[in-house]
């Protein structure tokens, strides 16, 4: 699936909709042209191009080149959240524990990946740049999807679900972290494996570290 497959669940055929449509076709062929030849080497014209638009709509819509891509690492960042977050809501309206919160945030963050790893691939490689212009828009949007999984743990710790030895920042960030390396490492060299397989090891080392259980 596309980036640009994302939000087609809300289409209503307005004209906020369409401008939507016409900015997820820019996201698309963003991420795909950058995923393939990096941020310099690609420019507005291909990216028109490849969206099927005239450059003047990339403009309209944009105004930058730059901007585009702060919008879109945005844009993907936060339905990644937005995907955590409603695991999280989930396994607590059917009555689960904590625990399994944080296992279904963790296949809710490979089936994102699985279904994205273009825009992954970028956004992992952009966390390490310091050099951007966008970088404090990124570390925005990196904290708010840490912060999803950093709310679950200290609940784990306040219910007793959970040891209250543990580092709560510290931890989100590492599970956060854990996810991202592991699926990516599976998206290029175990393609083999099964989203279940992948699934399944992670909520070993959960379930092993992270609540103590045996």
């Amino acid at each position: 699936m596309t980036i640009s497959a994302m939000d087609s669940s809300t289409s209503t055929g307005t004209g906020a909709t369409r401008r939507q449509a016409t900015r997820q076709k820019l996201y698309e062929a963003a991420v795909t042209l950058i995923a393939e030849q990096g941020f310099s080497a690609t420019t507005v014209d291909e990216i028109a191009e490849r969206a099927g638009v005239a450059k003047g709509t990339v403009y309209y819509n944009f105004a930058s080149k730059t901007e585009l891509f702060e919008e879109l690492l945005r844009h993907g960042v936060g339905l990644l959240t937005a995907s955590l977050r409603d695991a999280a809501e989930e396994t607590e309206r059917r009555g689960g524990t904590r625990i399994e919160a944080l296992d279904a945030m963790i296949r809710a963050g490979l089936v994102f990946i699985d279904r994205y790893p273009a825009f992954t691939q970028l956004y992992v490689a952009e966390l390490w740049r310091t050099n951007r212009a966008w970088q404090s828009t990124l570390m925005v949007v990196r904290r708010e999807a840490v912060a999803v999984v950093e709310k679950v743990l200290a609940e784990g710790v306040e219910r007793g679900e959970l040891s209250s030895e543990i580092d709560v920042p510290l931890t989100a960030a590492a599970l956060v972290g854990m996810v991202l390396v592991a699926a990516l490492d599976w998206q290029s060299f175990q393609r083999e494996r099964s989203l279940d397989d992948v699934h399944s090891a992670l909520s070993l080392l959960l379930r092993g570290r992270v609540s103590g259980s045996r």
